[in-house]
């Protein structure tokens, strides 16, 4: 079983930073997409940011941009979300994902993690 574990969430005031971390359990042997998203309650789960390998390219939704920045290595060892001037907005609960091939797969997959509670409040 192949598992995804984030870390770095929690509770902070409006303008401050945290820094998630994803760690997969096992290793891939090559890796298509690394990306970090994010659902509310009542809503559907919206893409925040992801790294494509074949490039590489690195997009990020419009409310983001210019305060999030994502990275990762190209093996998806360890995928990070830096995130900065953080808005009640923004409060979620954040999932990493990640595309690619494991020795578990029959072939390529899409790994999901249990995701982390970040929550922007005053």
């Amino acid at each position: 079983q192949v598992q995804l574990v984030e870390s770095g969430g929690g509770l902070v005031q409006p303008g401050e930073s945290l820094r998630l971390s994803c760690q997969p359990s096992t290793g891939f042997f090559s890796v298509m997409n690394m990306a970090w998203y994010r659902q509310v309650p009542g809503k559907e789960r919206e893409l925040v940011a992801n790294i494509n390998n074949i490039g590489p390219t690195v997009n990020y939704t419009e409310s983001v941009k210019g305060r999030f920045f994502i990275s990762g290595d190209m093996f998806g060892s360890t995928v990070s979300l830096q995130m900065n001037s953080l808005k009640p907005e923004d409060t979620a609960v954040y999932y990493c994902k990640i595309d690619g091939w494991t020795t578990e797969s029959a072939g390529r997959k899409d790994y999901w993690g249990k995701g982390t509670l970040v929550i922007v409040s005053s």
